[in-house]
């Protein structure tokens, strides 16, 4: 109605009016094509058409690095959710210094840094912040066994923090209250390094954030916290500073959706808030499961396991490790299943649904026995069962990283034994620069072999006890080796760890 309105207003114009309007009305639309022709694209519009979202990190624990299924990392996740939000791919520049990653997204060679950075007064005045995504708290470190300082003031001995860190920035403010402090600053350093320095006892003391200690410090257990400095802060994304608000308010939306939506929270538990491996109360809910949920997927599992020629106790403790035996079990990074396959994986495989119990089993068998097959041949059992299941976790090409490390220092690389020392110094930056996949949670293979060791005796020794049960049940004597098993069930206990308060992102 409107439309025809509009029409019959213009037909009842007088003639001579209706050419001149119509004049006006493509002067307008000339000159409005022609401003928008000569519009500068947006840092947004710029950023669609080039098709890729470039940021600015750096290679660590708590920002991106390599793992078994890909890239990972909590900075890399958030990073690849916004890109899949604008559409576009992501490409990741590595900037060890801090200083340096400033001055690069200010000078617009990068759309973002994102590396943990606090939010100071200091970088204000350089770059602009995101909204905040996770509040982190500075701690001062001290070394298990010596005397632990109250105060900045008590310190006795050498303090190092990272160049350029919002760390230093702390200390320079608080010089005027403690005007005998010092401390040293050094560069290219990452958080982790401070730590085990602390551990060694090569410095006194060191500052780092609550996400990097509550992240690595079953990795380094003599240092420890002395206390807090100041009130949490604010992590966030930093963007050059300017008149272009496009790309800068889509990072504020998508920040703030989720956040509203719950997925930030869910990806800062997995992430930092995760329990410690088998702890006491771990183990002993293993031994409630054996009950009521391996007899559910024992017959698969023991089927795969003849199939692809493999210890069913074995595939078992391996299934329980990667999902609990929950078939709808899904991780952050986008694994799933028993078997938690990633989607390239179970391509290849031939796996069409990772979910579905007896495609993902068989799947993991197979790829464990790809795995096992992959190794040098020179290698046997059982360290070339345990090394498979290190590859298995972490991924072979941190797997061989790890094998390299373990030559260098002198070190058998085809003994689990000698390699499981050097799995761990894959998070160490003096080590994992030299190699040719950088950074890995090096620990985490170590801890996935144990347990599945451990998960393996406990269902070796239930299905023991239920075979002693039917035998007595058939009033059949026991050999002597299963009586002189009988109450040799395995240590369930485990040393306690720190409790260290969760992470929060509000």
């Amino acid at each position: 109605m409107q439309i025809q309105a509009l029409g019959n207003y213009w037909r009842g114009l007088p003639g001579r009016i209706r050419p001149k309007r119509l004049l006006f009305s493509s002067v307008l639309l000339a000159l409005a094509l022609l401003l928008s022709a000569s519009r500068p694209p947006t840092e947004l519009e710029a950023l669609r058409e080039s098709g890729t979202l470039v940021a600015i990190s750096r290679n660590g624990p708590t920002t991106y690095y390599e793992g078994p299924e890909g890239r990972t990392g909590f900075e890399y996740l958030l990073l690849q959710g916004f890109a899949d939000y604008l559409g576009v791919e992501l490409e990741i520049r590595e900037q060890e210094s801090l200083n340096k990653m400033i001055r690069q997204v200010a000078n617009g060679e990068a759309h973002l840094a994102a590396a943990g950075l606090t939010v100071t007064p200091q970088r204000a005045q350089t770059v602009r912040f995101s909204p905040t995504y996770l509040k982190v708290t500075q701690q001062l470190l001290y070394r298990r066994g010596t005397l632990k300082p109250e105060t900045l003031g008590e310190l006795e001995g050498e303090l190092l923090v990272i160049e350029g860190s919002s760390h230093a920035e702390r200390l320079q403010a608080l010089k005027a209250e403690y005007p005998d402090l010092h401390w040293r600053e050094q560069e290219n350093l990452e958080m982790i390094d401070l730590m085990e320095m602390v551990h060694r006892g090569e410095v006194d003391y060191a500052m780092v954030d609550s996400n990097a200690y509550q992240t690595n410090s079953h990795i380094f257990p003599k240092a420890r916290v002395a206390f807090d400095l100041g009130e949490p802060e604010n992590l966030a994304w930093a963007f050059a500073q300017g008149q272009d608000n496009s790309l800068f308010a889509k990072a504020q939306t998508y920040l703030t959706e989720i956040r509203k939506d719950g997925s930030l929270k869910a990806l800062v538990d997995e992430l930092f808030n995760s329990p410690p491996p088998v702890s006491t109360g771990g183990a002993l809910l293993f031994t409630h499961r054996i009950d009521n949920r391996l007899p559910q997927w024992q017959e698969l599992i023991q089927t795969v396991a003849d199939e692809v020629g493999l210890d069913w106790q074995l595939l078992a403790a391996m299934s329980y490790q990667e999902s609990h035996w929950d078939p709808d079990a899904v991780s952050h990074t986008g694994v799933r299943g028993l078997m938690m396959l990633t989607r390239t994986t179970a391509r290849e495989l031939g796996i069409k649904n990772r979910q579905d119990p007896k495609q993902s089993m068989r799947g993991g068998a197979l790829y464990f026995k790809r795995l096992y097959d992959r190794l040098p041949q020179r290698i046997t059992d059982p360290d070339r069962t345990l090394l498979a299941l290190a590859a298995y976790n972490v991924g072979m090409s941190h797997l061989e990283d790890a094998r390299i490390l373990t030559q260098r220092h002198g070190g058998n690389p085809d003994i689990w034994v000698d390699v499981e020392q050097h799995l761990p110094l894959l998070a160490k930056r003096k080590y994992y620069r030299t190699l040719s996949h950088g950074y890995a949670r090096g620990w985490e293979p170590v801890h996935y072999v144990n347990n599945i060791l451990r998960y393996r005796d406990i269902i070796a020794w239930h299905e023991q006890q239920e075979q002693r049960r039917l035998a007595m049940a058939e009033g059949t004597d026991l050999t002597p080796s299963e009586q002189n098993d009988e109450d040799e069930a395995p240590d369930e206990s485990a040393p306690e760890k720190e409790k260290i308060a969760p992470l929060s992102i509000l």
